[in-house]
């Protein structure tokens, strides 16, 4: 066995997952260690699995590798006059006058961690666009 699936093994048992009796927890533990077989099987080390990680982090969760360009191969009408981009989901576009917006640019954070979006999490963007989201802290009386 790997040193990295040890490792793993380890740290899923420390919260609970590794060997648990939730159904749930066992399959999703499965699943993850499975991935990490994949991943040494590679004999990936140093800069190729950073390299990798980085790269696959962002396909894992939906977001494009370079910037996007706002040209017309990337967006798909949902409403009337509405157009949400097919690389990053969270970005939108007026059909009547063509302004972009990422209604994820910014992310509200609570003193107990707990973060959320809400109408004033839009954020009005420019091609070529990086994604980026701005996290604010709010104080517990502010989140109404």
């Amino acid at each position: 066995m790997s040193n990295l699936k040890t490792h793993a093994i380890d740290e899923l048992t420390r919260i609970g997952m590794y060997g648990s009796d939730d159904e749930m927890n066992n399959e999703m533990c499965n699943h993850i260690l499975k991935m990490i077989d994949v991943f040494v099987e590679e004999r990936h080390s140093g800069f190729s699995a950073e390299y990798a990680i980085k790269i696959l982090q962002k396909l894992l969760r939906w977001e494009p590798l370079s910037p996007l360009t706002g040209g017309d191969d990337e967006w798909c009408e949902v409403s009337d006059e509405l157009f949400q981009n097919k690389r990053l989901s969270h970005v939108f576009k007026n059909g009547k006058d063509g302004q972009a917006y990422d209604i994820e640019g910014k992310v509200f954070v609570e003193p107990d961690g707990v973060s959320y979006t809400s109408r004033d999490s839009l954020v009005y963007i420019e091609f070529p666009y990086v994604p980026n989201t701005e996290y604010v802290n709010v104080e517990k009386e502010d989140c109404k």
